[in-house]
């Protein structure tokens, strides 16, 4: 089951719904397709296209979240998805002040790490290893990083979510 992209009124972000869901909004006039995943439901009196991307016909005023969620995708995203010791294809998470150490589990101390930097590094902190971050590890702002930090994003995407925080490379 594939998911689309929900866009405010605005053209603003708003989340991720099931590709039934989508398409119940659209058939109520609730919301416009934008892009179609070129995926084609037939039914008993013809065929219609399934939507990636659609926008809501209604501004929806919704409360502001002053933190996005940290997790182990999110991290990926942030990170784009390599080590951030050595640039290899990141596959898991390493706290850069080991939790043993008094590191705590945030965005400013989680980065993503392949497997082999990861056990090299253990409990040690980054001063006695000699390696150095490649970028300073910080909480992303924006309304699209919610989005990235759920799953997987379809690269039609993109171009809704940069004006809103994302880089091209992350996805």
């Amino acid at each position: 089951m594939s998911r689309t992209l929900v866009l405010n009124a605005t053209y603003e972000p708003l989340g991720v719904v099931s590709d039934r869901r989508a398409l119940i909004l659209v058939l109520n006039a609730r919301a416009v397709m934008i892009e179609d995943s070129g995926e084609v439901l037939r039914h008993a009196h013809g065929e219609m296209s399934m939507p990636s991307v659609i926008r809501l016909t209604k501004f929806v005023r919704i409360p502001y979240r002053h933190a996005v969620p940290l997790s182990r995708r999110a991290i990926f995203a942030r990170d784009g998805g390599h080590c951030v010791y050595c640039n290899a294809p990141a596959t898991s998470i390493d706290h850069v002040i080991p939790r043993s150490r008094g590191g705590g589990h945030n965005w400013e101390n989680v980065v993503s790490a392949c497997h082999r930097c990861n056990h090299l590094k253990a409990d040690k902190p980054l001063k006695e290893m000699g390696w150095k971050l490649r970028s300073l590890p910080r909480e992303p702002v924006g309304a699209a990083w919610r989005i990235l930090g759920t799953g997987r994003t379809d690269k039609v995407w993109l171009q809704y979510l940069e004006p809103f925080g994302v880089a091209a490379a992350t996805a």
